[in-house]
């Protein structure tokens, strides 16, 4: 039995071999270009959610508060920039659970704000956040009320792990 020569089939072969590297390399890139957009629907969604969660307590207070113009109602955090910039969406995590922890100050009398951001400040100093099993501290840069909303500027910092 003869077998035929391959020289014939060379030509096919390697038709056949750049159109199946071409599938590959398009559908690499496909795939790249998919999750790269449902990566930022997703970031979008993250910061939409907290949004919407933040505007429900908001609402609720102020539902609770409306008649007391001397309280505060509404706290804002906010990250300052660093270098280099964390994942936004741990900085998202870390400002939900700091908004938790300083939930208690909503209702409070707003004459009373300088005892309150010693406490706040005693509170959280060196408090530690875990993200995603990394952990970070919280550093309050700024506090400012006006006209019952608590604006708070903070530094997140990720904390150094110290061998014995």
């Amino acid at each position: 039995m003869r077998i035929p020569p391959f020289t014939r089939y060379r030509h096919l072969s390697q038709i056949v071999a750049v159109f199946i590297l071409g599938v590959i390399v398009g559908s690499v890139v496909y795939n790249v270009i998919f999750h790269s957009s449902y990566n930022l629907l997703w970031l979008s969604n993250y910061d939409l959610e907290g949004q919407i969660k933040q505007y429900e307590e908001d609402i609720k207070t102020l539902k609770k508060y409306k008649n007391q113009q001397t309280v505060i109602r509404e706290i804002k955090i906010r990250n300052e920039q660093q270098d280099p910039p964390l994942d936004p969406v741990v900085v998202k995590a870390i400002i939900v659970q700091l908004g938790e922890d300083l939930s208690g100050l909503r209702g409070r009398s707003v004459f009373e704000i300088d005892t309150d951001s010693k406490f706040v400040r005693k509170l959280l100093d060196q408090k530690i956040y875990k993200v995603r099993d990394k952990e970070y501290t919280v550093e309050i840069k700024t506090m400012l009320l006006m006209e019952g909303m608590l604006q708070i500027w903070v530094d997140i910092h990720t904390v150094q792990v110290r061998n014995p």
